[in-house]
């Protein structure tokens, strides 16, 4: 039997610039590749940062301690921040670096420098002030370092990660980048990527990856990851336990949002934005077709009956019927309460009710079920109806049924024709023969006519259901009075009820005169042309020019009534002032369920990009006894029109979109601040995707150490996004000669 290959590990070190809270750190170390008999095993061997809450989550994620320093030059530091450094303040050197490693040299140095001033969610020419400028410039300065501290051995991969705008706006410091670089022997080249796919998340994260590769030790190839589906927002979400349950850490806590913006979220399109909004139509502050109201309130409270075993809701200072459940299946028949017996009937072996002083039928359990043939007693024979297989009774001198059983149940159901009195002819047979008397109670004088001329009517038209069929809808006892309006869309003519409200045309003929003629009665009202200005005053006066037409002459004029234009402005309020970015960054934009999400960033809030999703899961909470004001602030759950829940992510959930929480997985991050914590989520590297990119470079490498420059295999090189530096080799830049 042939022993196991034994598995020879190989460390593949990383160390990080700008780590961040350790998304990338924490990927790289879940990375690894075997070739042969040996199995690349990342290690971590350190990092350097100025954020201390980012650096203890750096350390949390990796195990290895972080270095907590402030890596602007002095000049960088005082553009910045507007002052100079403190007194205490030291430029961070190459010495520094190394310290920070632990004096260990690292295979990989990754670095994901701050990326503010590179990012389209930055005015372009606040990206141009000094402060940006000296941020941008931090870029140039990390690089030197790590090329400084490890000059007599350097890495064999050093990887620049930032925004995809760097390429454009960042142009000179790439090519100064790049210029760096060349002199350590390392070819360079800048790609894009989506971590969406390299790491098979629920969001599209387009971001720009340099690699140095260093062509003394590294062969020009690099083989490439596998592709993965991008998931959507609700196979992700649908895993963590729904917001609110802190399980999983205080994260998940859904933010306390004014009522407004609630609101505002409800009435958002799925897969759409604010622009939504603008379909609403508001009339004097109020929606005009919608209203809110409590969930339950119309559907399962008004008139509802409790069943025996239930419980009962809230007792409420007004339970009554018709405002809850306050109604109760009673399955107990008392027979001692003897005001629930009107119209009753005793049985025969019971002792009669009270005798009280209005001892009728309809007052009381006073009558009886009497069991005695009633033989002998004519009046008891009233309205009699024998059975058709019963005998008959006496025959006497009578002739009316009221005087006895003289009727029978006759099955036979064609009679004389002679005797169809109130008969009615089929629409396709003969008419009977016309006589003299042909009204409809002599004969069959009625006809079923299929044709039911004119207009609708509401008050005069009766329709026959059968007994077995569905009844139509109910409508209560009929006319306005009691609900039966309709918001009728046809609003021109006479409109079959009189001209209500209408207004008549200045060329048109005015209705009939009635007795009761006011605007509410008819078409009692006139668009009339004139105005009762003077020949020679303005005709633009209160006048209101349509958003695509051009205005009129501008006048001195101050107020509108004398004539200054007013314009009807489609945008809304928070897009003017300047505040153009609202038209295109997707502000209090809700995902669908179904969709996949944008790349997760250090700013994302509900209102400043789609940072909400449609829910369709349950989600209770608590009753509200009013409707908050605008400005209250507190968590609601409000149905929208696509029967989903609009609400922001949590906090907690955007670590899961960038998969630096597995869902369900308990997640505490440093300090307190949801706000940080968001800040520090957007802006790392999605460990999935690092995790990729590590275990591509850890085969890379192994195949590189074997003496390996070149490889068959059935995966393709990785000629797009971040591999060409390793698939291409690059030659050197010429020497510039003075």
């Amino acid at each position: 039997m042939t022993p196991p290959a034994v598995v020879i590990p190989r460390e593949i070190t990383h160390f990080h610039m700008c780590p961040g809270a350790g998304g990338g750190g924490k990927g790289f170390n879940r990375g690894g590749a075997r070739v042969g008999r040996f199995e690349g095993v990342p290690v971590c061997i350190g990092g350097i940062d100025n954020d201390a809450a980012g650096l203890a989550d750096f350390e949390r994620v990796t195990g290895v301690q972080g270095t907590l320093r402030d890596l602007f030059t002095v000049a960088q530091y005082t553009a910045f921040h507007g002052r100079p450094p403190p007194p205490d303040f030291k430029e961070v050197t190459p010495d520094d670096v190394r310290r920070a490693a632990g004096y260990r040299r690292p295979n990989v140095v990754f670095m994901s420098t701050p990326c503010k001033g590179y990012s389209g969610l930055l005015a372009e020419q606040a990206s141009l002030s000094p402060k940006y400028q000296a941020l941008n410039a931090l870029a140039q300065r990390v690089v030197w370092l790590v090329l400084e501290a490890w000059a007599d051995d350097p890495p064999e991969f050093i990887l620049f990660e930032n925004v995809p705008r760097i390429m454009t706006r960042g142009r000179g410091f790439l090519d100064q980048i790049c210029a760096m670089l060349a002199p350590y022997n390392f070819a360079w080249v800048e790609s894009q990527h989506d971590c969406g796919e390299l790491g098979g998340l629920a969001q599209s994260r387009k971001r720009f990856l340099g690699v140095a590769r260093h062509r003394g030790k590294v062969p020009p190839f690099l083989y490439e990851p596998p592709r993965q589906r991008i998931r959507s927002v609700g196979e992700l979400l649908e895993q963590c336990p729904l917001p609110g349950d802190l399980s999983v850490g205080p994260m998940h806590r859904m933010p306390n949002l004014q009522w407004k913006t609630w609101v505002r979220l409800a009435f958002v399109e799925a897969g759409s934005d604010w622009r939504s909004l603008n379909k609403l139509q508001v009339e004097d502050g109020v929606l005009r077709d919608f209203a809110i109201m409590p969930d339950r309130a119309w559907r399962d409270g008004t008139l509802g009956v409790l069943p025996w075993p239930a419980s009962s809701g809230a007792i409420t200072a007004q339970a009554e019927a018709t405002t809850g459940r306050f109604s109760v299946a009673d399955p107990r028949v008392s027979s001692t309460f003897e005001g629930a017996g009107h119209m009753g009937v005793r049985e025969w072996d019971r002792p009669a009710a009270l005798i009280t002083g209005d001892a009728r039928p309809t007052k009381g359990q006073f009558s009886v079920a009497d069991p005695r043939p009633p033989e002998g007693a004519a009046h008891y024979h009233q309205y009699g109806v024998r059975p058709w297989s019963g005998s008959m009774g006496a025959v006497i001198n009578v002739k009316s049924p009221g005087q006895g059983v003289f009727s029978v149940a006759d099955p036979r159901v064609d009679g004389h024709p002679k005797s169809v009195q109130l008969g009615i002819r089929r629409w396709e047979e003969p008419a009977p023969v016309v006589k003299g008397d042909v009204s409809v109670g002599t004969g069959p004088y009625a006809v079923p006519d299929p044709r039911i001329p004119g207009s609708p009517r509401f008050n005069n038209t009766y329709r026959i259901v059968r007994t077995g069929e569905a009844s139509p809808a109910v409508a209560g006892p009929g006319g306005p009075a009691n609900g039966l309006c309709v918001a009728d869309p046809r609003a021109a003519g006479s409109f079959a009820g009189n001209g209500k409200y209408r207004v008549t045309a200045m060329t048109e003929p005015a209705g009939t005169v009635i007795g009761g003629s006011t605007t509410g009665q008819g078409a009692f009202a006139i668009a009339d042309p004139r105005t009762g200005y003077g020949p020679n005053s303005h005709r633009n006066k209160m006048r209101v020019a349509e958003w695509e037409k051009s205005t009129g002459t501008v006048i001195g004029a101050d107020r509108v009534g004398s004539g200054a234009m007013s314009v009807a402005d489609p945008r809304p309020e928070f897009a003017r002032d300047g505040r153009e970015q609202y038209l295109s960054a997707g502000h209090y934009g809700v995902n669908r369920w179904e969709a996949s999400s944008l790349a997760v960033t250090g700013t994302g809030q509900h209102d400043n990009g789609r940072w909400s999703v449609a829910d369709p899961r349950p989600a209770e909470g608590a009753e509200a006894g009013r409707l908050p004001a605008p400005e209250d602030r507190l968590v609601a759950v409000i149905r929208a029109l696509d029967g989903t829940w609009h609400r922001p992510f949590t906090t907690y959930e955007l670590a899961a979109l960038q998969g630096y929480v597995d869902p369900g997985e308990h997640l505490v991050m440093q300090g307190t601040s949801d706000s940080a914590w968001r800040e520090r989520i957007g802006n790392m590297v999605p460990p999935p995707a690092a995790q990729a990119i590590m275990s591509t470079i850890c085969r890379t490498l192994l195949l590189a150490w074997q003496g390996e420059t070149f490889m068959l295999s059935s995966d393709p090189i990785w000629v797009r996004p971040i591999a060409t530096a390793l698939s291409i080799d690059v030659p050197p830049l010429p020497e510039v000669t003075q």
